[in-house]
């Protein structure tokens, strides 16, 4: 009974994110901005919501042993960039391996995907840092949470920035298809492409938050910790809106698309979210997490690396996948 709820939440999550997606496409071309904002910012933004609400809720609300709060907290905020900067990538690579093959090419607007991954990367290695500050040295800790939020705001800016240059170059956001709610009758204008966004939305969050209770059910069973529960199947569960959108664009060559929903979502979780477990949590070093930061930053920088030099090809994010495995094998010895 319980893996059939765990079926059926995912399936909730598929539909809603199809229709979240739907929405988006349609709001991006009304507004005419580039892929890169309505991937990088839209998306990426509005699809993290799940995995946003799992460390605040466990911080401030969770269970009343605060060291489980924190591991939860600490796990789920960390291990959101891990999944996106490895197994989400190489999923996508999977999607299109059919159609592309092994050395297909993989063509997101590189200047969005660079500042995507430069300022990611620039926040994370803070992060890094700040694990091996003490925590009784709130002063340090504090100052590299504002840098964090500080960097996510002039990456905003920026972004925001080079959007009108990228429709001008041809990178405008194109609806593929009609707007569903258009399909039932409703007009298509501004306030029913937001009524749909928040219906897609609602049904993303409820869809995570669903199949994240039926996880935590089954961890009993499986027999986990809380710290590799948050850091491995909680991110898998709250990540997944991200993977559905990023395959739908893929699949339809939107790459731009696809690639800037991934790493704009790395950018939002790795600024602001560990800015809030430097300042509210120890941050402590453990195996677990230390090992999953520095497979993150691998994969970070081995993307950036294949996308300036030569062009991104399937194969290049089958490595993000053997990062992964790799961690998997490491932590479960």
């Amino acid at each position: 009974m319980l893996f059939l709820e765990l079926l059926g939440y995912l399936l909730l999550i598929l539909v809603a994110a199809e229709i979240f997606v739907n929405a988006l496409e349609h709001l991006g071309e009304k507004l005419r901005i580039s892929e890169g904002v309505t991937g990088s910012l839209f998306a990426a933004v509005g699809t993290a919501m799940p995995e946003t609400l799992v460390p605040l809720l466990a911080i401030f609300a969770g269970t009343g042993n605060a060291t489980t709060n924190e591991e939860i907290g600490v796990g789920a905020i960390l291990g959101a960039p891990l999944m996106l900067s490895t197994l989400s990538l190489f999923l996508m690579s999977v999607a299109v391996l059919g159609r592309r093959g092994l050395r297909g090419h993989l063509t997101p607007e590189k200047t969005g995907l660079k500042r995507d991954l430069d300022f990611f990367l620039m926040a994370f290695v803070l992060a890094f840092v700040a694990m091996f500050v003490p925590h009784t040295q709130s002063w340090a800790r504090g100052a590299l949470a504002f840098v964090m939020v500080m960097i996510y705001f002039f990456y905003v800016m920026l972004t925001l920035r080079a959007s009108s240059k990228l429709v001008d170059e041809g990178h405008a956001t194109e609806a593929g298809s009609p707007m569903l709610l258009t399909r039932l009758g409703m007009p298509q204008n501004l306030l029913f492409i937001i009524v749909q966004l928040a219906l897609g939305l609602g049904l993303l969050v409820a869809g995570a938050k669903g199949f994240i209770h039926g996880v935590e059910a089954a961890a009993p069973i499986i027999g986990i910790s809380a710290l590799l529960l948050s850091l491995m199947i909680i991110p898998i569960a709250t990540e997944l809106p991200e993977k559905v959108n990023s395959i739908l664009w893929i699949r339809k060559h939107k790459d731009t698309l696809a690639f800037g929903n991934i790493t704009g979502a790395m950018v939002f979780q790795g600024t602001l979210l560990p800015a809030i477990g430097i300042s509210l949590t120890p941050w402590a070093p453990q195996k677990e997490v230390l090992l999953g930061v520095l497979v993150t930053l691998v994969a970070a920088f081995w993307l950036r690396w294949a996308a300036v030099t030569g062009g991104l090809r399937v194969w290049h994010l089958f490595v993000n996948g053997a990062l992964y495995i790799t961690y998997l094998t490491v932590v479960l010895a």
